[in-house]
């Protein structure tokens, strides 16, 4: 298998980055390493599964935020969407949003 390397804008760095202070200050998680867990998680996935996963082409209401998409169900109520352009086996990740935000009635 080829080797697939993935780019964050820098942008998607800072949100996941700022999601783990919110999960853990608006009590998502008691403790601070169950939200950097959670994180890691999130980036995992999308780290092993990017290449093969099966990606949608982006509606165009939401075009602006990168070509394709994929998702990733973290728990029962919460799937997120992983925003993306490619390039071979290169792929940046341009935004990350989840169904908690009004984007997701675009994406069903």
């Amino acid at each position: 298998m080829e080797k697939v390397t993935v780019y964050y804008r820098p942008q998607v760095t800072t949100y996941i980055n700022e999601l783990v202070y919110t999960l853990y200050k608006r009590h998502y998680f008691g403790f601070m390493e169950d939200a950097i867990i959670y994180k890691d998680k999130l980036i995992d996935f999308i780290e092993n599964n990017i290449s093969n996963f099966p990606y949608k082409n982006t509606p165009l209401a939401l075009a602006h935020f990168g070509s394709n998409y994929i998702f990733y169900n973290s728990t029962k109520r919460t799937t997120w969407y992983i925003f993306f352009e490619r390039s071979d086996r290169d792929f940046l990740v341009t935004y990350i949003s989840n169904n908690h935000r009004p984007i997701s009635e675009f994406l069903k």
